[in-house]
């Protein structure tokens, strides 16, 4: 899951330190949690606390690029709408289930969720808005250019793209994220993600692929 900013490409947007921080911030929420500082995260990524002001402003605004930076790894391949074909309208939506599932089960995701999760609703910072904001939605925005474009090429069938975002989204999670936030220890290799990112594409395809002809021939 994960994500202050409009839609960007955080990978492109940051430099390779700033990446390297991050990363230390990451791993610091895995290690404790709810305890994060800016002091912990300078002294862990061997950099100033002004530093950090400087890049991301104040917590909620390294929080938010740490958020980013974590859903970044959710890879969205372009398409060519005019010369878009089942194959690779197919390798994309594949592409993206894969990611997404092996960023969900890291124990970085873990962690931010589990943090963000318990602050909803305690007025402690807005980071479940932020996880929110830069990790679903902004995914949706990423992807449902996609699915409209399926659906220009006549390949997709459907009248609001909210509704088959949703639906490919709760196809290709299940379960698993809150199995995973619960403890719950699934065995998510490389060939298992791979077999439950073509599921759910093809479960999308057949609810949501377009039918020509009077029998969908």
């Amino acid at each position: 899951m994960l994500q202050a900013s409009a839609d960007i490409d955080t990978s492109e947007a940051l430099t390779e330190r700033q990446k390297a921080v991050l990363d230390a911030a990451l791993r610091l929420l895995v290690e404790e949690g709810d305890n994060l500082t800016m002091t912990a995260v300078a002294r862990r990524a061997s950099c100033s606390k002004e530093t950090l002001y400087k890049w991301f402003g104040d917590r909620d605004g390294l929080l938010t690029a740490t958020v980013q930076w974590q859903a970044s790894k959710v890879r969205v391949a372009p398409v060519d709408g005019k010369g878009l074909g089942l194959a690779s309208l197919t390798a994309s939506l594949e592409r993206f289930a894969s990611d997404w599932l092996n960023v969900i089960s890291s124990d970085t995701s873990i962690a931010l969720n589990r943090v963000a999760v318990g602050h909803a609703g305690s007025g402690k910072d807005n980071l479940g808005a932020v996880v929110l904001e830069n990790g679903r939605f902004a995914l949706a925005r990423r992807l449902k250019p996609v699915l409209e474009a399926g659906r220009q090429a006549g390949l997709l069938d459907f009248s609001d793209a909210e509704t088959a975002f949703r639906s490919f989204f709760g196809l290709v999670a299940r379960d698993v994220q809150i199995r995973l936030l619960l403890g719950d220890r699934l065995e998510l290799t490389e060939a298992t993600i791979g077999g439950d990112a073509a599921r759910a594409t093809q479960q999308f395809l057949a609810l949501f692929g377009a039918k020509t002809g009077p029998q969908g021939l």
